[in-house]
């Protein structure tokens, strides 16, 4: 049986692992034939290690968050990548990942994080890999950490960054296919945007750890509201318990839902969202056609993310001075901006060049079979290739 391996990285429930789920199980109800496993590199290399980076990543975006922003743009998102700055730890964990390929002997190997990919690009330079490799990218942009000429094949979230990895880095258009941020299947497409009801029905997230200054968003909506909201609170039982002592009405909190059809009705009672420009929340909400409300950004990724979605008309970003509601329904109330957001949707999802599960499946399928998409010959192209662009 082939075996294709997924690496995401840490074990925290974050954008990487919900994208390499998504992609396990489109595999896996298109065929038994295959083997799926998701590693983290970081646990199969040392647990111990993995638990204190976790632990020590989520306290430092939570509590220094300044610091944060300045290290991933220096180290991740310079002009000039600085190879350098990865030697520390570099040669540990590429022999993890030899390691780990020995044990695994995978056919095909699907990387969900940049830390996975870059270790993999350098075994590639040294024959030392010969699996093919597909980045499958979970942001608006893409990082520095993320091996780029090496891998084989690339999931991209827009035509924009196609755009670049032609212009710019000179991959072959063969290699790149345009598939959005991919969300799981149970999150099904809605095709046209419905009100619900008078009261608009507005979901806050602030994520899955339920960050972002709730308590301090809804304060001037508790006495009196137009609006009906639903707050996620993730996993963080204070801030639910905080908001169920309010004993309001129009103001509802909801524990953490692990169940990805729950949120797909969920999100379709909804009229618009609240949350963080996090990449597979955001592919998600779009691809419910909800409008989106930016109001808290965490540093590094999510203020990128947030810099693109705006410049294309995808989210609205809230002002904090005002009284976030009242923004909030003068735009859903006007349809003059409902119309632009509305054409920025349709551009954006007119330019994913393959979506759902048939398409992804027939270019594992592919490369599995043929172990290549390339052109067969000068001028021809692979079967699997003609069909994924079909």
């Amino acid at each position: 049986m082939k075996k294709i391996l997924f690496l995401p990285f840490l074990q925290m429930r974050s954008g990487h692992h919900q994208v390499a789920e998504a992609l396990m199980d489109i595999v896996k109800k298109q065929t038994s034939e295959i083997i799926v496993k998701k590693i983290d590199l970081l646990s199969y290399a040392n647990q111990s290690l993995e638990k204190m980076i976790t632990s020590g990543y989520l306290k430092w975006i939570r509590y220094a968050p300044e610091t944060y922003d300045l290290a991933y743009k220096k180290f991740f998102y310079a002009e000039t990548p600085n190879e350098h700055s990865f030697k520390w730890y570099h040669y540990f964990f590429l022999k993890k990942m030899e390691q780990l390929l020995l044990e695994e002997k995978p056919d095909l190997i699907v990387c969900t994080h940049g830390f996975p990919s870059y270790l993999l690009s350098q075994l590639k330079r040294k024959k030392k890999c010969k699996a093919p490799v597909i980045n499958v990218y979970t942001d608006f942009f893409i990082n520095n950490f993320w091996g780029r000429d090496e891998i084989e094949y690339h999931f991209l979230p827009s035509q924009d960054i196609k755009e670049e990895f032609i212009q710019k880095y000179q991959i072959p258009e063969q290699r790149l296919f345009v598939t959005g941020i991919p969300v799981h299947a149970e999150i099904t497409k809605s095709t046209e945007k419905q009100r619900k009801g008078n009261r608009p029905r507005i979901l806050i997230s602030g994520g899955n750890n339920g960050l972002g200054g709730i308590v301090k968003l809804l304060k001037k909506s508790k006495q009196t509201s137009q609006s009906d909201f639903y707050v996620l609170c993730g996993n963080n039982k204070k801030l639910y318990n905080e908001i169920l002592s309010w004993n309001i009405e129009h103001i509802n909190p909801l524990p953490y839902i692990s169940s990805r059809s729950e949120m797909n009705k969920l999100y379709e009672k909804m009229d618009a969202i609240v949350t963080k420009p996090g990449g597979v929340t955001i592919s998600e909400v779009l691809q419910k056609r909800l409008p989106v409300f930016v109001q808290n950004v965490l540093p590094g990724q999510e203020e990128i993310n947030l810099k693109y979605l705006t410049q294309k008309g995808l989210v609205f970003k809230l002002k904090q001075k005002k009284s976030f509601e009242q923004e909030l329904l003068n735009i859903l109330k006007n349809p003059i901006k409902m119309n632009q957001w509305e054409q920025s949707i349709h551009a954006y999802q007119k330019g994913i060049e393959m979506e759902g599960s048939r398409g992804i499946a027939e270019i594992f399928n592919g490369i599995l079979e043929q172990k290549s998409l390339m052109p067969a010959g000068k001028g021809e192209e692979s079967k699997v290739y003609r069909l994924a662009r079909a």
